[in-house]
């Protein structure tokens, strides 16, 4: 092993084995990309500009579309340029800092999914002391707590996999550095890393979701229950639609990534499911939220 060159440089298969196609891809590519940054961006300038949307809802609503920029801008563009140049190379030192934003954002996401949850299981179940529980000092607590840990998470599978040995193949099959495919190509042994893989990352993806599920199991027993009024449940019910189905495009994907690990070993269903919660998803939150919330639509107005 001495002897064997370091590997400073890998090559992105993901995307590039689709002959013939790569003009409608780029098309299709940025068109989704831009989609993100006009929606998201126009959701966060609404929040902040409307004094009246100045609420926890919609502070952890302007995170998730700030978190939403970020993980189609830690690949897409990436992808774009491979489309454009048809080379698909990424350095080692710029495949680490991919690996690290990517888990970065997405942790961070799977967290504030789980504090939205939170937010409506307290208004809609505890309303007369939401203004208490959910003070302005809580939702930023919250809201750092989120990007603090996915920070912490992104750093420790970043530094594990800096100190793995590359020196024989560089061809990653993915279109991004994610940690399953980079891992693989590791000369020394990367059991280390696939075990925090599936245990951390596993329940940094398992513990949100189920916590998410209870939640609204409450919530919309209490509804049944305890909500007389037709119109209290229309309202309540439209809040909790949006966001399990927010819900839902982010974490059945992950989950299937994931959990367990025998799930994402095919190169193929690994991409389509990343593709969906890196790239369509972002596109998607803002549609969601503006077609079902009032409040929202009437801002944008």
């Amino acid at each position: 092993m001495d002897n064997q060159t370091e590997v400073r440089k890998f090559i992105l298969l993901g995307l590039s084995n689709v002959q013939g196609l790569q003009k409608f891809l780029f098309m299709l590519f940025l068109l989704l990309y831009l989609s993100t940054l006009l929606g998201n961006m126009a959701i966060m300038i609404v929040v902040i500009c409307e004094p009246w949307l100045h609420t926890p809802m919609y502070f952890f609503l302007c995170n998730l579309s700030c978190l939403d920029i970020f993980f189609s801008t830690v690949t897409v563009p990436k992808v774009l340029d491979g489309f454009l140049s048809g080379h698909q190379g990424i350095s080692y030192t710029g495949c680490l800092s991919q690996l690290h934003f990517s888990y970065f954002v997405g942790s961070s996401e799977a967290l504030l999914l789980a504090v939205m949850a939170y937010d409506r299981f307290v208004a809609i179940c505890y309303p007369l002391r939401y203004t208490l529980i959910m003070s302005p000092r809580a939702c930023l607590l919250l809201a750092v707590g989120t990007w603090t840990t996915g920070f912490l998470h992104a750093l420790m599978h970043t530094v594990m996999t800096s100190r793995l040995h590359f020196c024989g193949p560089n061809h990653i099959q993915h279109f991004f550095c994610d940690i399953k495919p980079v891992v693989r190509l590791a000369c020394s042994s990367s059991q280390l890393n696939l075990n925090l893989l599936n245990t951390i990352t596993g329940s940094l993806a398992i513990g949100p979701f189920v916590f998410i599920l209870f939640s609204y199991l409450y919530i919309f027993s209490f509804l049944r229950l305890k909500v007389q009024s037709k119109e209290g449940r229309r309202k309540a019910f439209s809040t909790c639609i949006s966001h399990l189905t927010v819900v839902a495009l982010f974490y059945v994907p992950v989950i299937f990534n994931y959990v367990p690990p025998s799930l994402g070993n095919s190169p193929r269903w690994t991409m389509m499911a990343t593709v969906m919660y890196n790239v369509v998803t972002p596109v998607l939150n803002p549609l969601i939220y503006t077609l079902r919330n009032v409040e929202v639509k009437l801002a944008l107005k």
